[in-house]
C-alpha cells in the first residue's frame, strides 16, 4: 500500500548566534534526519519528551517552515517543490489542531466567523452555504448550532477545542496533524475529545498524526507509534507491538515510567539518569548513550542505523545490529 505522506531524511537546523567564539553561528539541531511513512486511514502517534522535535516535525509536514534537508511527499508530490496553487490545495487537504484552544482562537470573532474563515480564504461557497456548513460542523463536533453566535471566551477549554476541530474540518481534509490537542484540558474532558477524534476518523475516513508526550493517550488512539529523542526517531512500530515488546532502551524507560492507576501498587522504577543533551551540542555517536543503561563502546563513537527487528518494527540501536527476528 502506498503511503499518503512520506518523510525522507528530514532535517531542520536553526542557526544560533555565538558571542564567545570565532565561529559565527552554532546550529540547533531540532530535527536531525527522520524518515517515516503515513498510511491512509491510520493514526500515527508521535511521542517523546519536551524538546525532542515533535512540534517542529508538524511545522515541516505543513510546509510552514522550509527544511534544512530532506523531502516530504504528499500523494507522491514533494510539498517543498509545489507552486502556489498546488500548495494551497495541499493545505486544504492537510489541516492542524493546535495544543492551546485558548490562544488558537481569535477572541474578537464569533464562532461563526472562526469556523467559516477557511472557507472564505479558499473562496468556497456563498455566505449562506458557509453558514449551513458551520452549523453542520458544530453538530458534528458535539456543539449546539446556536453557539455559533457566541465568542470564544464564552466557552470552556473542551468546547474551545471542539471549535478548533470544527475549523480544521471545514475544508474536508484528508490528514489532520494534532499537536498535543488534549494536554491543556482536564482529564475527564481529555477522554471526551479523544473519543471525538476517533469518531470523526471513522465517519470521515481521516488520517492522523497525533503528537503527544502522554503515552496513555498515544496507546489508546494510535495504530502505530514513532518515538523521538533529540530530533531523531529511535523506534517505530505498531502500537500493540511497541507496548508489548519495546526494543530501544529509551522506549523501555518511557513505558516503565507510565503511572500505575492503583494507589496500592508502588512503582519501583528507577528514573533515567542524567539530563537530556543539548540539541546545540549533541553527543557523538548515539544521542542517547550518556543516559543509556546498556551503553557499549560503539554507542559513543558511531550513530546507529535503523534496524528492522520485526514486520514494520524498526529501531535505531546498536544492540540490534544483528537482529534476525522478533525474539
Amino acid at each position: 500500500m502506498e503511503p499518503i505522506m512520506s518523510v525522507k531524511n528530514l532535517k531542520k537546523h536553526y542557526p544560533i548566534k555565538k558571542v564567545d567564539s570565532f565561529t559565527k553561528y552554532d546550529l540547533l539541531r531540532a530535527i536531525d534526519g527522520i524518515s517515516f511513512d503515513l498510511f491512509e486511514g491510520e493514526t500515527l502517534g508521535l511521542v517523546g519528551e519536551s524538546g525532542c522535535g515533535k512540534s517542529t516535525t508538524r511545522k515541516l509536514l505543513l510546509n510552514v517552515e522550509p527544511p534544512t534537508e530532506g523531502e516530504v511527499y504528499y500523494k507522491g508530490a514533494n510539498i517543498y517543490q509545489m507552486n502556489r496553487r498546488d500548495l494551497k490545495q495541499f493545505r486544504r487537504n492537510v489541516q492542524t489542531v493546535y495544543q492551546d484552544p485558548y490562544s488558537s482562537l481569535n477572541p474578537k470573532w464569533k464562532v461563526m466567523k472562526l469556523v467559516a474563515e477557511p472557507l472564505a480564504i479558499h473562496k468556497i461557497g456563498t455566505r449562506k452555504s458557509r453558514y449551513d456548513k458551520v452549523k453542520e460542523l458544530m453538530s458534528l463536533v458535539g456543539l449546539r448550532e446556536e453557539y455559533s453566535d457566541s465568542f470564544a471566551h464564552e466557552f470552556s477549554g473542551g468546547q474551545r477545542q471542539r471549535i478548533s476541530i470544527a475549523r480544521a474540518l471545514a475544508l474536508d481534509p484528508q490528514v489532520i496533524l494534532a499537536d498535543e490537542p488534549v494536554s491543556a484540558l482536564d482529564v475527564s474532558i481529555q477522554a471526551q475529545v479523544i473519543n471525538l477524534f476517533e469518531d470523526l476518523k471513522k465517519q470521515l475516513n481521516l488520517t492522523y498524526v497525533f503528537i503527544s508526550h502522554d503515552l496513555n493517550v498515544i496507546k489508546h488512539i494510535s495504530n502505530r507509534v514513532a518515538v523521538m529523542y533529540l530530533g531523531k526517531i529511535v523506534e517505530i512500530s505498531k502500537t500493540e507491538d511497541l507496548f508489548t515488546k519495546a526494543y530501544h532502551p529509551y522506549t523501555q524507560a518511557l513505558i516503565r515510567s507510565i503511572p500505575i492507576p492503583n494507589p496500592e501498587i508502588s512503582s519501583a522504577v528507577a528514573p533515567l539518569e542524567g539530563e537530556i543533551p543539548s540539541p546545540i551540542n549533541p553527543p557523538a555517536g548515539c544521542a542517547f548513550h550518556p543516559r543509556c543503561p546498556q551503553v557499549m563502546d560503539i554507542c559513543r563513537e558511531k550513530t546507529p542505523l535503523v534496524f528492522k527487528v520485526c514486520d514494520r518494527h524498526e529501531v535505531s540501536c546498536h544492540l540490534y545490529a544483528d537482529a534476525k527476528n522478533c525474539s
